[in-house]
């Protein structure tokens, strides 16, 4: 898969972003959208061309229904950047295999 438009939500580490190239990943923050619950963050990126949604919320499967949606969804299992960096190369492959519409979990030891 080429290149996508990638979203990083509030719960999810900044710097994660320099590790994603060639993709072109945006903050939450930037876009305006802090203040967004899930399910209207959902749909602001949709509506932006966001192809992948990488969260750190656990809860949001529970929250929000995700049937029918083309934003595909990761969710790291830790909001914590020194555990997260040492987990890069399994982020990248998780983003790289993110289907359209796609959920799942990824765990970080």
């Amino acid at each position: 898969m080429g290149a996508r438009r990638i979203l990083l939500d509030q719960g999810a580490p900044v710097p994660l972003r320099k590790h994603l190239a060639p993709h072109a990943v945006s903050i939450a923050f930037e876009q305006g959208w802090e203040k967004l619950k899930n399910g209207e963050l959902i749909q602001e990126a949709e509506a932006a061309g966001f192809s992948l949604l990488i969260t750190t919320d656990q809860n949001l499967k529970y929250q929000q229904n995700l049937a029918g949606r083309r934003l595909a969804i990761l969710v790291l299992m830790t909001t914590s950047w020194p555990r997260i960096e040492k987990a890069v190369e399994a982020v990248r492959e998780a983003v790289d295999a993110a289907g359209a519409g796609a959920y799942s979990e990824l765990p970080i030891p």
